[in-house]
């Protein structure tokens, strides 16, 4: 009976053993299913903030363009409102008779036509009597300045307003931040 008694105990403690085994195998791969688990959700987490992260920024960005277009275009339109008040001066005559002066330097006696602007006919005259040049109003309004074609030579002294203006607006960019710049 002891015998059969130690037989008994020898089995229960081999199944036992075996069934601590199994747990311990079993705890182990749960752990590291756990881990690779938690890893995955990691790497999701970090992706899915990656792009609420690359969204917002784009978002940033297109909002940042919106305002600067609008800044920009109020800017210009000051700008020409500023140019409008200066071609009322005294200062814009004595300019209007500096470029054509300029011109007539730079055709150096070649048969010239001078062109203002619709806006500065109430120039015209002023600007004959100081410079000595015929003057013709232009059927198209450059914004101010003078443009001066010599036909012999095919040039064209271009001090109109309007292409520099056109010029500053497709260049201008806003710096933010940078000194110096």
């Amino acid at each position: 009976m002891e015998e059969a008694r130690a037989e008994g105990n020898a089995l229960i403690r081999q199944h036992e053993e075996a069934l601590n085994s199994v747990f311990s195998q079993h705890c182990e791969e749960a752990r590291r299913q756990s881990e690779t688990r938690i890893k995955a959700e990691k790497v999701s987490a970090a992706q899915q903030l990656n792009m609420a992260s690359s969204k917002a920024q784009l978002e940033l960005k297109r909002e940042l363009s919106g305002t600067q277009a609008r800044l920009k275009q109020q800017l210009f339109e000051e700008v020409e409102t500023l140019l409008q008040d200066y071609m009322k001066t005294e200062e814009y005559r004595h300019l209007l008779v500096h470029y054509i002066e300029k011109a007539a330097s730079f055709a150096d006696g070649e048969e010239m036509t001078i062109y203002i602007n619709p806006s500065d006919a109430d120039k015209k005259e002023y600007l004959e009597e100081h410079t000595g040049m015929r003057v013709t109003v232009s059927k198209e309004d450059f914004k101010g300045g003078i443009r001066a074609v010599l036909r012999q030579r095919n040039i064209l002294i271009d001090h109109a307003f309007k292409g520099a203006l056109e010029r500053e607006y497709q260049q201008f960019l806003f710096r933010g931040g940078v000194e110096g710049a």
